[in-house]
């Protein structure tokens, strides 16, 4: 391959991908290499498969509410079909990427990339080798699953979140479900509804490392045991075997759980292996994560690491806000700088939860003045409607000064109600562009002007939120 590129971007999930058509859409000639699937993990086996299960358990969850509603019948869920269904979506998607990178004439190419100098890259794909030289790189590799101890990947039988998207999913009704982190509380919800018994052993509680307000987790909990989908807590492992007849766990107190089958949502890892790192002087941290800067470049300046390879939050958001970042600074000088705290972090449960910025521990750390205010969900008429009053906003602004310093919103749609704090000009001003806007009734939303109107009043910052009044 001759000539230079100006991008090279290794890894095609929602980072990748972002940075290869956010570049070429502002005049980059760029080139884009995926060594597995196009679309990596988000597509094929994570966010967009999963949210597909997640609509389908939904659907199945609210039928508790049918008879009061004048519906009659009852749903059942059907895993295999919904495999399917999943399946369909992911390729129709996956051909969507591949035509668009097409028509902005990114070139695609299917191999492993190895780094020979900050310029130079060699592809080794099945069609064999090739050079591509490119003026700047972008290092979106992604993560895999970890295996913890004493568990052991079986076709069948173990699995990973990975392998459940691999192919039709295992015979057998009882599921364990490990950990208590983001997937494994998705899964326990989506596979309780589609027809599975659930089994979910975790060494903490769900959810408690994420900065979720003691309100939002317990409203987590009170869902989840109406969804039957309980955690049970666990000191650790002591073995695990695999028989004919299914999969016996022991844990460390001696109790045993007879399953057919295991997922594990037990974490990712950094995936480097193969890039030649080292040999160019980009550094790794001792979990593996390309070490970078809050530009999101790399100790070689003229190479960026964005997603999961780099960051522990492992969102895809993350990783599209971080390709975004990494774009304008390539063509602007490295202004701008990633804060991850202040991208939305959603979680698909037995409720829906987003958060984004500080907590009052955090601001407080930062030596800020923390004011809560709070807007149920109970009262809403629109979530009435929806027979899902479940839920609040509780926005955390300055005392001092107005300024937004962080929010969650947990009940229906907060996935879709958490960008409303992240699309104001700056966080100085972001809870008076929400006080002075114009909003549909009834709706959720309301409940953000709601909770920014409680606010003001309660610690009088209506001047900073409102405006003053004698200045017109």
């Amino acid at each position: 391959m001759t000539g230079i590129f100006d991008l090279a971007v290794i890894g095609s999930g929602p980072g990748g991908y972002r940075a290869a058509v956010l570049g070429a859409l502002r005049g980059l000639n760029v080139v884009i290499v995926e060594r597995a699937e196009w679309g990596g993990c988000c597509l094929n086996r994570g966010c967009v498969p999963k949210k597909d299960w997640y609509h389908t358990a939904r659907l199945i969850a609210a039928q508790r509410h049918f008879e009061g509603r004048g519906i009659s019948g009852a749903l059942s869920g059907n895993l295999d079909q919904a495999w399917a269904h999943q399946h369909d979506v992911v390729a129709t998607v996956r051909d969507s990427y591949r035509s668009y990178l097409k028509h902005l004439k990114v070139q695609a190419l299917d191999g492993q990339a190895r780094f020979l100098g900050p310029e130079e890259l060699e592809v080794r794909g099945t069609d064999g080798t090739r050079s591509v030289r490119a003026r700047h790189s972008i290092i979106a590799t992604g993560a895999a699953p970890i295996v913890p101890e004493p568990f052991a990947l079986a076709d069948g039988r173990i699995l990973s979140t990975d392998m459940l998207f691999d192919r039709p999913p295992p015979d057998g009704r009882r599921v364990a479900v490990i950990g208590s982190g983001v997937v494994a509380t998705e899964f326990a919800f989506i596979l309780r509804m589609l027809g599975r018994e659930i089994t979910w052993l975790t060494r903490s509680r769900p959810l408690a490392r994420l900065g979720f307000s003691p309100q939002a987790l317990s409203t987590l909990e009170q869902q989840l045991a109406a969804a039957d989908a309980v955690p049970q807590r666990v000191p650790g492992y002591k073995s695990v075997q695999v028989g004919g007849a299914g999969v016996t766990i022991t844990t460390t107190d001696d109790r045993q759980f007879e399953v057919d089958w295991v997922l594990l949502g037990t974490g990712r890892r950094p995936q480097t292996d193969g890039l030649g790192l080292d040999a160019i002087g980009v550094a790794t941290d001792r979990n593996g994560f390309v070490q970078r800067d809050a530009t999101l470049q790399t100790a070689v300046p003229n190479i960026y690491a964005i997603g999961d390879v780099a960051g522990d939050w492992m969102t895809a958001n993350h990783a599209l806000s971080d390709a975004t970042i990494s774009i304008d600074n390539i063509l602007g000088g490295n202004a701008r700088r990633q804060d991850g705290r202040f991208v939305p972090m959603v979680i698909y449960s037995a409720v829906e939860m987003a958060r984004l910025g500080l907590d009052e521990d955090s601001a407080e750390d930062e030596e800020l003045e923390p004011a809560v205010g709070f807007a149920a969900f109970e009262t809403s008429p629109r979530a009435l409607g929806q027979d899902e009053p479940e839920g609040f906003v509780r926005l955390i602004g300055d005392m001092d000064t107005g300024a937004l310093l962080g929010g969650e919103i947990i009940g229906g749609d907060a996935g879709e109600l958490i960008h409303l704090l992240s699309l104001a000009p700056d966080r100085d001003t972001a809870l008076a562009w929400l006080a002075r806007g114009t909003w549909n009734h009834p709706a959720r939303a309301e409940e953000i002007l709601n909770a920014t109107e409680t606010l003001a009043s309660k610690w009088h910052l209506q001047a900073a939120i409102f405006g003053d009044p004698e200045r017109g």
